[in-house]
């Protein structure tokens, strides 16, 4: 039993531990998850994410201003918005900026802010940066709170959005990743224009089938490239919210000089790896696994890679067969790995795993209320105006009875009540009569009020086509969605190598999605020329394949000449081809496949696995 002492009263109160245990660690977990680690269905960021973009917005950071000092915009943030870590706030700035984090980085940076190879970014007092165009445009030129809520900071001395008024799904657009209290989101980035053509085909058939929906979404494009070869887990993750999507990055096989340049090399150039794998990271695993004889047939590794791309050689030495090493590499390393989709964000402040379709349905249903947020403060400013406009037209009808009722006034209280009277005007009217110059009275200036009035007439009939036709605000919304797509589509990066499969049925009923664990994607075998080889097993117990001519041209030696000499000679040999399995018997019994091609090539002298 613990106790709890009332400030107010001074009043001590038993209270249950594990009551009082269970109350505070929810509430820790509710801030975590909704204030901290899960994006927002709507705009798709994080509070954060979003508290930065509003602080460059309000310091004016557009695109064609200069750039300021990121440590200003940080300071800002803090001070207003964000009371935690400075590091924590600049390293979502980064992110922000990196374009191989995001797929359309919502922030342009001047200075180093990192690279693939995980070198970390400068620190924030020599970086710059601004709003870039795509995120100025999409998320923060129609702010307001005629738009969007706004509620108190932490201390209730400034106003913030609580969600941003985005014209694009960025949740999709550029993914997110963050672990809550118990869960955790990790969206993939996708492409803009594929994104662009679902949600229109969800506007024009809201009962669209998964099947289409994929067709029109085929799966993620990973601003880094790279190959999707498995779609299984691109189905489940859209139909379910939760999958596995196999990665590869893009090598060929090449002919490369070597240091003498009289003649050439085998070598895999790899020039894209997959999303979040650290290039100089992967470079060092592959030239452990090399050292520690994991890896055969590598005679050398240099990255070559400069601001025109990645480049990075894997010379092979002569006896190699090329496919097999570069299939040994997607197998021992992340030039094949798996990312875990999770589409988990909050809706109504509350996490829910959804599925592709109901992420774009959300977008949508919040699009329509903000456009009609929109248009109806649009409404009535142009309502109020053209009520003033109208005012100082019908002063200029009557203008010899307005100038003597001017005239003849004692004083602009006095005047303002005879124009109201004598002119049948309201009080605004008759104040902006008041306060109308004296150029006003010119031709000029007349025709330009007529024109004003009629261009607010017709916006005033289109204003009330749209909000009261939900067709026509649809239309608009198609209209809008089209420009984004014009001015910021871009070509897909990431390749998908395989169909599409029959996407999963879709859950029902409107929580958080539940369903059988996916299945595991399947890791594709690159296809491998069939050749003879005869496998060996060493006096050490060692397995290796060699070619039939290296096998043929070498005796065996015994026991004891193998003892004495120190060197690993085979002790028995199995003439197969590397299109074949073998099966491996373990003391215990126990079978184990194998395939021919994966047991590593190499001469007379090598160790095997």
């Amino acid at each position: 039993m613990a106790r709890q002492l009332n400030l107010l009263s001074g009043e001590v109160i038993p209270t249950s531990l594990h009551t009082e245990m269970q109350q505070s660690y929810l509430e820790y977990a509710m801030s975590v998850i909704v204030g901290r680690a899960l994006p927002d269905v709507r705009d798709g960021l994080k509070p954060v994410h979003r508290r930065i973009l509003y602080a460059m917005h309000e310091l004016g950071l557009t695109p064609d201003r200069p750039y300021r000092k990121c440590a200003r915009v940080v300071g800002d943030v803090l001070g207003k918005y964000h009371p935690h870590g400075d590091q924590s706030v600049y390293d979502a700035l980064v992110r922000l900026v990196q374009d191989f984090s995001s797929r359309y980085p919502l922030l342009a940076g001047h200075g180093n802010f990192g690279s693939v190879d995980n070198d970390p970014p400068a620190a924030m007092r020599y970086t710059e940066t601004r709003l870039a165009v795509i995120g100025n445009e999409g998320l923060l030129t129609q702010v307001g709170e005629a738009t969007v809520d706004f509620a108190s900071n932490f201390d209730n001395s400034q106003q913030e959005p609580t969600v941003l008024p985005a014209q694009v799904p960025f949740l999709l657009l550029n993914g997110s990743s963050g672990i809550a209290v118990g869960m955790a989101t990790n969206v993939p980035p996708h492409n803009l224009g594929e994104v662009v053509d679902g949600l229109i085909a969800l506007i024009d058939r809201p009962d669209l089938p998964d099947k289409k929906l994929l067709q029109l979404i085929p799966g993620p494009d990973f601003p880094t490239g790279g190959e999707i070869v498995a779609t299984e887990g691109i189905a489940d993750a859209y139909t379910h919210g939760r999958g596995s999507i196999v990665m590869r990055g893009v090598a060929r096989i090449e002919q490369v000089p070597t240091a003498g340049r009289r003649r050439t090399k085998t070598a895999i150039v790899v020039t894209e790896l997959p999303f979040q794998v650290n290039k100089a990271g992967w470079i060092e695993k592959v030239a452990g696994l090399v050292n520690t004889g994991r890896l055969e047939g590598i005679s050398d590794i240099r990255d070559e890679s400069s601001r025109e791309g990645m480049r990075v050689v894997i010379e092979l030495k002569r006896e190699a067969t090329p496919e097999v090493v570069l299939h040994h590499l997607y197998q021992h390393t992340d030039l094949m790995s798996k990312f875990g989709a999770i589409f988990l964000a909050l809706v109504n402040n509350q996490p829910r795993q959804l599925s592709l379709r109901q992420i774009l349905q959300e977008f949508l249903q919040f699009r329509e209320r903000t456009l009609v947020r929109r248009y109806t403060h649009e409404l009535g400013v142009a309502d109020r105006r053209i009520h003033l406009v109208a005012g100082l037209l019908k002063a200029l009808s009557n203008l010899d009875e307005a100038i003597a009722i001017l005239r003849n006034a004692p004083d602009g209280s006095t005047a303002k009540v005879s124009l109201q009277t004598r002119l049948d005007l309201d009080e605004q009217q008759a104040d902006a009569i008041l306060a109308m110059p004296m150029r006003r009275l010119t031709g000029l200036e007349r025709q330009k009020l007529q024109d004003e009035f009629d261009e607010l007439t017709a916006e005033i009939a289109g204003l009330h086509r749209l909000l009261e036709d939900r067709s026509e605000l649809l239309k608009s919304l198609k209209k809008e969605l089209r420009s984004l797509k014009k001015r910021y589509g871009d070509a897909r990066r990431t390749r998908i190598i395989s169909s599409t499969p029959e996407p999963a049925a879709e859950p029902s009923g409107g929580g958080t999605a539940t369903s059988d664990p996916p299945k595991k994607a399947p890791i594709l075998r690159p296809q491998l020329p069939e050749e003879d080889t005869v496998v060996e097993v060493s006096y050490r117990g060692y397995v290796r394949r060699v070619p039939p001519k290296t096998a043929e041209s070498r005796s065996r030696m015994s026991e004891d000449i193998t003892v004495e000499t120190g060197e690993d000679f085979p002790v028995a040999t199995y003439r197969t081809t590397t299109a074949e399995q073998m099966v491996i018997l373990n003391r215990m019994g126990k079978a184990y496949p194998l395939n021919v091609a994966d047991i590593p090539g190499g001469s007379a002298r090598s160790r095997g696995v």
